[in-house]
C-alpha cells in the first residue's frame, strides 16, 4: 500500500525643499554577491529530492573525485530536480541552490511526493466512511480534538457528497491516531519539529488511516503547529487527493498559514475532490453564500496589485498572501507565497515593498507598521511604527514607495502626497509634495510603483503607468496583469 506521510524539515530555515528630478538610469541593479551552498546545505537538497521528486543516487558513488572535482553526472542530475522544485514553487528556475530554494526546502511541509499524480480510482469506493479517533495522549482536551476533526471533515463533505461518521468501536474505514518515534509502519517520527504527520491512501487495512506526531506543539492558534490545517490536509490524501501545485490550495505541500489566517479549501481544493465523489447536493446553497477563494490569476484583467518592487534583478508583484516573480531570463512569471520565502511573521495584503540595496534589507508595509528583513531573517525590533521615518501621526499608512538606489532615497506616496525619504542620513527631507507636481500625468492616490529597465511603472487599479523619469511624461498606459505575460496554457494556475 503506497502511503502518504507529512514531514516537516526542520527550520534553519539636503535642501529645505523636495526635489523630486530623476536620474539617468541604467538597466542593471546592483546585485549582491551569493555565496556558495555549504556541503551541509547540499545534503539538504539532496535529502530533498530524494524523498519528493524522485531522485535516486547510484549506491555508494562518491559525489567528488580524488581531486575533489564535482561529480559531473551526480550534479547535472541534482540541478535537475532542484529546478523541479523551483518550478513547482514558484522560484526562479535556475537550477542553482539559492538561499530561496533552501528556504522552501526547509519550510514544514508534507511528505508525499510532488511530482507523483494519482488518478480518478485512487478514492474509496462508497460515499459514507468511518473514523475513529485512537491512542490519543495529548494534553488537550479530547473534546476540542474530536470538535477539530469534526470541522475539518466537513469542509470535504460539505463540496462532495461523502459522509463521514465518527465511531467509537475498533472497526473504522479511517483510524486517527497520535504516537512517538517508532510507531510500526515503516515511517517512525522523530520528535519535535521533524515528521509532522502522515496518511495512508484509501484501502482496506491501514489505508485511509492518519498519524500525527505527539510530540509536537500541538495547537488552535497562532503558536507551535495549527493542528486544524494538518488534519484538513491529511484528511484530503485519506480520501484520495495528491498534492496541488497551487500555492492556494489546502493540499499545497507545504505548511503556510500565518497567524490568525483561517484555512478553508480553495476553488482548485474543491474542484480535485468533486473530480473524485461529484458535487453534494448543498454545494450550489453554501457557496453561493461563501464561494471557495480562488487563487489569483495572472490572465485576469481586471487584476490589481497590492505593492511591486524590484529586487535585484526581479520584478515582484504582491497580491493578498502571493506574489509573482519576473526575470527576463526566466521561461514564465510564476505565482508562489510571500510566505515560502520570507518568515510567517511578514503579513500579507501589503502596502508597499522596496529593497534599500544600500544597505541589503527589505522593507514591509502594512498599515502604521513596516518590517525589515537582511538575508531572508527578521531583524531585531520590527515590526517599527512608520512614524519612526518621519512621517507625522496624521499618517495612518503607506500607498507605495519607490527606492531610487543611485541617490540613496526613497519616495513614499501617502493619499496624493510624496514624501522624500535620505536613506543614508535616516530622515525625511522636508514636506511633502503633490504627486501631481513631480509626476505629471500620474492620477492619485496610487497602489504601488517600481522601476524596472530604464522607466518608473506606476499602478493603480488594474492599470499601469510606464513613465519616462527625464521627460516627466507618461510613454504607455496598459493593464497591469499585461506585465505579467498572461499564457493560458495547463501549466498555468
Amino acid at each position: 500500500m503506497k502511503m502518504l506521510w507529512l514531514s516537516l524539515l526542520t527550520l534553519m530555515m539636503p535642501s529645505k525643499t523636495l526635489v523630486m528630478a530623476m536620474p539617468l538610469w541604467t538597466t542593471d541593479q546592483p546585485t549582491q554577491p551569493h555565496a556558495e551552498p555549504s556541503e551541509a546545505e547540499w545534503k539538504v537538497a539532496e535529502e530533498y529530492v530524494k524523498n519528493f521528486y524522485g531522485y535516486q543516487t547510484k549506491k555508494n558513488r562518491q559525489k567528488r573525485t580524488v581531486d575533489n572535482e564535482v561529480d559531473t553526472d551526480w550534479s547535472t542530475g541534482l540541478c535537475d530536480k532542484i529546478k523541479e522544485v523551483q518550478n513547482f514553487f514558484g522560484l526562479p528556475p535556475t537550477g542553482e541552490l539559492t538561499k530561496e530554494t533552501l528556504a522552501v526546502m526547509k519550510k514544514p511541509r508534507c511528505g508525499l511526493s510532488d511530482v507523483e499524480a494519482f488518478g480518478p480510482t485512487i478514492r474509496w469506493k462508497r460515499r459514507t466512511l468511518s473514523y475513529r479517533i485512537a491512542h490519543y495522549n495529548l494534553t488537550i482536551p479530547a473534546s476540542q480534538i474530536h470538535k477539530l476533526f469534526r470541522t475539518a471533515w466537513k469542509l470535504w463533505s460539505n463540496v462532495a457528497p461523502i459522509k463521514l461518521r465518527k465511531r467509537s468501536r475498533r472497526e473504522a474505514d479511517i483510524v486517527i491516531s497520535f504516537h512517538s518515534g517508532d510507531h510500526k509502519d515503516g515511517a517512525p517520527f522523530d520528535g519535535k519539529k521533524g515528521i509532522l504527520a502522515h496518511a495512508f491512501l484509501p484501502g482496506s487495512g491501514i489505508g485511509g488511516d492518519v498519524h500525527f506526531d505527539a510530540d509536537e506543539d500541538w495547537s488552535f492558534n497562532s503558536t507551535g503547529f495549527n493542528l486544524f490545517p494538518v488534519a484538513v490536509h491529511e484528511f484530503g490524501h485519506a480520501l484520495g487527493l495528491a498534492h496541488s501545485p497551487d500555492p492556494g490550495a489546502i493540499m499545497y505541500p507545504s505548511y503556510n498559514f500565518a497567524p490568525n489566517f483561517e484555512p478553508q479549501l480553495s476553488f482548485r481544493d474543491v474542484k480535485d475532490v468533486q473530480h473524485l465523489y461529484g458535487i453534494s447536493s448543498n454545494f450550489a446553497a453554501l457557496s453561493s453564500k461563501n464561494p471557495p477563494p480562488k487563487t489569483p490569476d495572472k490572465c485576469d484583467p481586471d487584476l490589481s496589485f497590492d505593492a511591486v518592487t524590484q529586487l535585484q534583478q526581479e520584478l515582484l508583484f504582491f497580491k493578498d498572501r502571493f506574489m509573482w516573480r519576473k526575470h527576463h531570463q526566466f521561461e514564465k512569471t510564476a505565482i508562489t507565497l510571500i510566505s515560502s520565502l520570507w518568515p510567517e511573521s511578514i503579513p500579507c495584503n501589503l502596502d508597499a515593498v522596496y529593497e534599500n540595496v544600500l544597505e541589503n534589507v527589505i522593507l514591509f508595509f502594512k498599515g502604521h507598521q513596516y518590517w525589515m528583513l537582511k538575508q531572508l531573517n527578521l531583524e531585531e525590533g520590527y515590526p517599527r511604527n512608520i512614524w519612526d521615518l518621519g512621517f507625522p501621526s496624521r499618517i495612518k499608512s503607506v500607498d507605495a514607495a519607490l527606492h531610487l538606489y543611485n541617490d540613496h532615497y526613497t519616495v513614499f506616496f501617502t493619499g496624493h502626497e510624496c514624501w522624500r525619504y535620505d536613506e543614508k542620513q535616516k530622515m525625511m527631507q522636508a514636506s511633502p509634495t503633490p504627486i501631481g507636481k513631480h509626476w505629471p500625468g500620474i492620477p492619485s492616490p496610487i497602489d504601488a510603483a517600481a522601476f524596472h529597465e530604464g522607466f518608473v511603472y506606476f499602478f493603480k487599479g488594474n492599470i499601469y503607468y510606464e513613465y519616462d523619469s527625464n521627460s516627466k511624461h507618461v510613454i504607455s498606459i496598459g493593464s497591469a496583469n499585461d506585465l505579467l505575460e498572461c499564457k493560458k496554457d495547463g501549466n498555468e494556475i
